[in-house]
């Protein structure tokens, strides 16, 4: 469900609002989240529904957030992108609604080939330690 967008531009900086509700990118190598590797889980900035665990992240040397599949499918709606030259799949929150990035076919083999490009502007990161605290206690599971 979509939140009010007035009330999201109180609550989101000018980035985490053009990427996730105007389908921005943010500038490669400019996220808080590119070169991190903090264990935990990164929810959606809008509606904090968990997107990706940090063991599926790695470093694609591309200058987003590389991830190689979300903690669960139910969570990224894809959806055709022919917004360039080329088509591409855009990878949207399921319940927000929110752009987040793409997924690409050139991924680590070894981990199904798949590169989930994420903006960091479109992420909230959770530490592995607060996850009960935070009210993500049942991912806490991912890092026993």
């Amino acid at each position: 469900m979509k939140a009010d967008k007035e009330e999201l531009k109180k609550k989101l900086t000018p980035i985490q609002y053009t990427v996730t509700q105007e389908e921005a990118t943010e500038q490669p190598f400019t996220g808080e989240y590119d070169d991190f590797y903090e264990e935990g889980i990164y929810v959606d900035i809008v509606s904090g529904e968990p997107l990706f665990s940090s063991k599926d992240k790695y470093d694609a040397g591309c200058g987003w957030p590389a991830f190689s599949k979300p903690i669960t499918k139910a969570e990224i709606k894809e959806k055709e992108d022919k917004s360039l030259s080329r088509t591409r799949i855009e990878v949207r929150s399921a319940q927000a609604d929110s752009h987040l990035g793409h997924v690409f076919e050139d991924g680590p083999v070894e981990t199904g080939g798949l590169r989930y490009c994420i903006n960091a502007a479109a992420l909230k990161f959770i530490p592995a330690k607060e996850l009960k605290e935070k009210g993500y206690g049942e991912y806490q599971s991912l890092f026993e």
